[in-house]
């Protein structure tokens, strides 16, 4: 877990963050490389986004990184076989994209299997070779060195369409610049969960001992990885998100302002010293979220209100259409 700056001006910066929802399913891929390009000054070591596609009525898209590129052919075979153990298989043949680093990306569509979390957990013992980096209905995350046009052009981003997403730009100052180290993060093992986050959380691997204890597993040591599992987590105890955000704020301590997206909209919690700030320009229903504001006029050219969240202990929820956020 490490705190991130970038200096930019002369002024102490920290990652950036966007979400975007769309009123009806559109280019969402553009318009998040569009909010991470103009924040680009926050982080170029990776750039990653969460997007939500046309929700599939069954079966799986996964979303992926394998760490060497040479033994492809191993880890195809071995990740094969875990779903046929479960029963389940791929829908097609995995879709890859490799250049001159050692690791490759992949996306596979997959059938059910018969129990998606057990699944999951057998599916992480490949995470030294070859890790899961998202699974969904509609949920691809897409993460990788590089700025956001980078990334944007590596992996085709700017080409997908969907309703709503999240973005994020990571400068890393103290540990190395990872791949799979860039956000935004799965809440494994949930299903269409993803989150970003600007900020630190002091009392982290507290948090982590008790999910550990609880079967949940962790991938990486950053915080936003938390924060995204103990969100799901309250979830699944019976809290609605909106109740899971308010009471983040005075259970988890630390400076920070995230974003955490399902199917059915973004949620988003600030808290208590209001110190990172978001920025929100919503037009009925349309809607673009930001660590700066510059960023979201990027996507509102014509002039539009702009609400600065600002305030302390600050969550809320922004809907797609009429989707429920239901537990």
């Amino acid at each position: 877990m490490h705190t991130v700056y970038s200096i930019h001006k002369g002024v102490v910066l920290m990652c950036g963050i966007a979400g975007r929802i769309l009123s009806a399913p559109g280019n969402v891929g553009q318009d998040l490389v569009d909010l991470m390009d103009a924040q680009s000054h926050r982080g170029a070591d990776s750039t990653g986004f969460a997007i939500y596609t046309i929700p599939r009525d069954e079966g799986y898209v996964l979303r992926g990184m394998g760490f060497d590129k040479e033994k492809i052919d191993t880890d195809l075979d071995d990740f094969k076989n875990l779903l046929t153990d479960h029963s389940a298989s791929l829908k097609s043949e995995p879709s890859i994209v490799m250049d001159h680093n050692k690791h490759y990306c992949f996306k596979m569509e997959v059938t059910e299997p018969k129990d998606l979390r057990t699944w999951v957990v057998e599916a992480d013992s490949l995470a030294q070779r070859m890790e899961i980096q998202s699974c969904g209905r509609s949920l691809e995350i897409i993460k990788d060195t590089g700025s956001a046009a980078e990334v944007a052009e590596k992996h085709n981003v700017r080409e997908m369409v969907g309703t709503h997403g999240l973005g994020h730009a990571r400068l890393a100052t103290e540990s190395s610049v990872l791949p799979n180290a860039s956000h935004p993060f799965w809440a494994r093992p949930f299903s269409d969960m993803a989150i970003v986050h600007n900020g630190q959380i002091t009392d982290y691997y507290t948090w982590r001992d008790k999910l550990q204890r609880k079967g949940y597993r962790f991938l990486t040591e950053n915080d936003s990885e938390l924060i995204a599992i103990w969100v799901s987590d309250q979830m699944k105890a019976g809290m609605t998100m909106e109740q899971a955000l308010k009471k983040s704020i005075n259970s988890i301590d630390g400076i920070f302002t995230y974003m955490i997206a399902g199917p059915a909209g973004i949620g988003f919690a600030k808290d208590r010293f209001a110190l990172k700030p978001l920025v929100v320009i919503d037009d009925n229903g349309d809607l673009a979220a930001a660590t700066e504001e510059q960023a979201v006029r990027r996507v509102f050219k014509e002039e539009c209100d702009v609400i600065n969240h600002d305030g302390p202990s600050l969550t809320g929820l922004w809907g797609v259409g009429n989707r429920s956020f239901a537990a």
